[in-house]
């Protein structure tokens, strides 16, 4: 039985605590988290611009710009255009690569220093003619809300807000910062593929606008974007007087389908999901014709490879005799994979919001973007740094006030840091 000291504790704890003691003297002390420290006059900045940034949110979102909707397209970029020339940028107006697509916008503004910036993103939305003047845009506590508000027009409105601030306080330090704001993204960027990939070749970082995922989080995943479209042809007859004369589509179609049932419809890994179904002309034609299209999501291409495989195997051994099948599929966007270059942006952006006494989560999803191409490309890319929104692609759309103004600091300060540092290529 030890002896004990005054303090109670025995003679043996006292000297094991001094060994122990001396042992966490002698061993460095852990890094504390990174922060960059507030930036009062950019903060400053941030919050005086948002009345006027509201309005500009407001303004671009009672416009219907839905992919495809050119004359909307152009209403959105007549109102962009102005503001970027009158921070200095040349702004061409590019045709996009597709028929029936509005205009893509490119800004451009030369600086005097070494990083090369390309920000991305979309004036298009999903919403059909008419959309905005069903739901204009309001604000309902912390939310504004209407058609694309947080996808993407709060993104690029924040962009536009984060260059006049920058410009304002006389911020010259980069090579060139490239603004991209396109017209087909919620269609797998159509009309501006070969414009992104000519872009990248002159960027060392790319900063994309999507909208930052509940509660604060910026985006370091994102699943790739596959269209799968299976066919079928059959033979047409009366359904009712010789339907045994016919070789029905959509019965086949259905026996095809059977082949996707194996594979996941939800979690964060890859989906695959049927997303439209046609078949048939009249109520009383037995179909000769069957389609259904599917929306394949995946973490890693080789996904891609299994999902085609069952498919095509299915179509060589229809179960009517006298159909065939037919199978198809279109890559909209690669996936972007988790990887050191945006892992590296990340970093940077969350001790910039540390500054402000926030958190920056970080995580993915299932919505592509074209952050994917730039990883690619080997172009470091972070995604999500729009402000906070929820409820994309319905008419819960919302984007979170709260969000407005850090969001609107941190993007403006990113900027800065990768324009003076720009990142080494990604791969």
């Amino acid at each position: 039985m030890h002896s004990k000291s005054p303090n109670g504790v025995s003679n043996m704890d006292v000297k094991t605590w001094l060994a122990l003691a001396a042992v966490a003297m002698a061993q460095p002390a852990l890094a504390a988290p990174k922060t960059v420290a507030k930036d009062a006059r950019l903060w400053a900045a941030a919050e005086a611009a948002r009345p006027d940034q509201l309005k500009l949110l407001e303004q671009v979102v009672n416009i219907d710009s839905g992919t495809g909707d050119v004359e909307g397209g152009r209403k959105v970029a007549d109102v962009l255009v102005p503001r970027l020339e009158a921070l200095g940028f040349q702004v061409e107006r590019i045709p996009a690569e597709a028929p029936d697509l509005a205009d893509n916008l490119v800004a451009t503004l030369k600086g005097t220093g070494k990083g090369r910036i390309l920000m991305i993103g979309h004036l298009d939305t999903v919403f059909g003619p008419g959309t905005a003047a069903q739901r204009p845009f309001k604000i309902v506590g912390d939310h504004a809300m209407g058609p694309g508000v947080s996808d993407e027009k709060g993104g690029v409105v924040e962009g536009v807000y984060a260059l006049k601030i920058l410009h304002d306080l006389g911020f010259k330090d980069f090579k060139q910062i490239v603004f991209l704001i396109e017209s087909s993204e919620e269609r797998g960027s159509p009309g501006t593929r070969g414009l992104i990939d000519k872009l990248l070749k002159d960027a060392d970082v790319e900063l994309n606008l999507e909208p930052g995922d509940p509660p604060d989080a910026a985006t370091v995943w994102r699943k790739g974007s596959n269209v799968i479209v299976v066919d079928v042809a059959g033979k047409a007859a009366h359904a009712g007087v010789a339907p045994h004369e016919g070789r029905n589509a959509a019965d086949e179609l259905m026996h095809q389908l059977d082949s996707i049932k194996p594979f996941p419809k939800f979690g964060d890994g890859m989906t695959l999901n049927l997303t439209l179904l046609n078949a048939g002309s009249r109520y009383n034609i037995i179909p000769d014709t069957a389609q259904a299209t599917l929306n394949l999501r995946v973490r890693d291409k080789g996904q891609v490879d299994a999902v085609m495989s069952a498919l095509e195997a299915s179509a060589k051994a229809p179960s009517i005799e006298g159909t065939t099948v037919t199978v198809h599929r279109d890559t909209s966007y690669p996936p972007l994979p988790n990887n050191a270059a945006t892992d590296a942006l990340a970093d940077r952006a969350a001790a910039i919001y540390a500054g402000l006494g926030r958190t920056l989560g970080r995580g993915g999803n299932g919505g592509a973007s074209e952050s994917a191409l730039a990883n690619e490309a080997g172009v470091a890319a972070l995604d999500g740094l729009g402000p906070v929104g929820g409820g994309f692609h319905s008419d819960l759309e919302y984007l979170d006030l709260t969000t407005l103004t850090p969001r609107l600091y941190l993007l403006a300060k990113l900027i800065q840091d990768v324009a003076v540092n720009p990142p080494p290529p990604a791969n």
